[in-house]
């Protein structure tokens, strides 16, 4: 048994649809029995071998374009991460005892990721439906005029969904790429701190519908001896959540200038906020660094916590001053902040949670992932130290989330 006294292998060989498993490389893994019944295949001619070399593309037919479509369909889960339905599918079957002899058939697959340990993707579960006796009318030959009238329908049908999911990519592909210039053009360039190396990253969530509001923002204050850095994220996805993100970085950078402390430049901003539509519920975090005192005092809008790494590998998370997002209360409430004493040479990481939040996993699980990730290359410069991040902690199929990065050594 597996789990909890469930036996997911007699589960999985049960369920009464015909279930695949691919690896990432698309080679088959499992199958139920109803798949290998369904295409005519045995376990030995399944298991271990690709896809598409169990299920090549039918030479003779140039309609029968699922193969492709199939692939391209699996190439979007492994890149987005997310579930994908397929509009059904004129894919030729080859038998298996007779190379060369192909059967036409019709399949309305949905491709599924199975997600690892860490969040990425690790397995594809491929789901198929045969919709061959739709096609054929109940069972009328092929050559029946009837069931001609039908293929032919279902097939222009198949087509013109097929249409319009690209012609939808197309577009939402385009408000990405606009929405990530915009967001390069308000995302401040860094500026010399004395002594002190900083590093900023960005990284776009994988997936054209995906392009969120998460900013970075680093500035020296008046008084000379203090420095402000922030990061935020808002809610929603898009060139409006860009356009949300720019008022929001702007005005809080403003507002540190003024404020006396972080906890009073995010109250500051949580004012702001309430009148710029689609601000509701962004998370932010700010630090303000007093380089004679060598002190952090900081404050927290419902956002994941700042890593502060001593030389020594002793790692602390600021998270003593937090409070909920942005626009979340419907009264206005001061915001707390704590403060911490730092040591020279120490690493301050500011981020956002596309770097540690992964789906069906607890959010500390990704913190650990953080602080194991910053104790073994805490010696690094900031720029190694920022790409080291990113690849320990970003899976190599991309995340769902935007991610910011801030990196100061103290």
């Amino acid at each position: 048994m597996n789990g909890p006294g469930i036996d997911y292998e007699a589960v999985f060989n049960a369920l009464p649809g015909a279930v695949a498993l691919l690896t990432t490389d698309l080679v088959y893994v499992d199958a139920n029995e109803v798949f290998l019944s369904l295409s005519g295949r045995t376990r030995e001619q399944v298991i271990g071998r690709y896809l598409f070399d169990v299920f090549p593309e039918n030479p003779d037919a140039p309609d029968a374009t699922g193969m492709r479509n199939l692939q391209a369909s699996l190439r979007r889960v492994l890149a987005t991460g997310e579930r994908d339905v397929m509009a059904p599918q004129r894919y030729d079957v080859e038998h298996p005892d007779r190379p060369g002899e192909w059967a036409e058939r019709y399949w309305s697959p949905v491709n599924s990721p199975v997600r690892g340990p860490d969040g990425s993707v690790a397995l594809l579960l491929h789901r198929v439906e045969e919709v061959t006796e739709l096609i054929r009318a109940g069972g009328t030959p092929i050559g029946d005029d009837r069931a001609q009238v039908l293929e032919a329908e279902l097939v222009s049908r198949a087509r013109e969904l097929q249409e319009v999911n690209e012609r939808l990519r197309e577009a939402n592909a385009r408000e990405r790429e606009v929405a990530l210039h915009l967001q390069e053009a308000m995302l401040p360039a860094l500026r010399p701190l004395g002594r002190h190396r900083a590093a900023v990253r960005y990284r776009p969530a994988t997936g054209s519908l995906n392009v969120c509001g998460d900013w970075y923002d680093l500035v020296d204050l008046p008084d000379r001896n203090r420095t402000a850095l922030a990061v935020g994220d808002v809610v929603g996805h898009g060139l409006r959540a860009a356009g949300v993100m720019g008022q929001l970085r702007s005005a809080l950078s403003a507002a540190s200038h003024v404020a006396a402390g972080p906890a009073e430049a995010l109250e500051v901003l949580g004012l702001y906020a309430r009148a710029v539509e689609g601000a509701e519920s962004t998370t932010a975090v700010s630090v303000f660094i007093d380089w004679s005192s060598n002190t952090l005092t900081y404050s927290s809008a419902g956002h994941p916590p700042p890593a502060l790494c001593r030389p020594d590998g002793t790692l602390t998370f600021l998270d003593q001053a937090t409070d909920p997002p942005l626009g979340a209360r419907p009264e206005h409430a001061a915001r707390p902040q704590a403060q911490t004493a730092f040591t020279d040479g120490s690493a301050l990481v500011l981020y956002t949670d596309g770097l540690v939040e992964r789906r069906h996993e607890d959010i500390d699980t990704g913190l650990h992932r953080l602080a194991d990730s910053l104790s073994r290359h805490r010696g690094s410069d900031p720029e190694a130290l920022a790409d080291a991040l990113l690849a320990d902690l970003i899976p190599p199929a991309g995340v769902t989330d935007d991610t910011a990065l801030l990196i100061l050594r103290l």
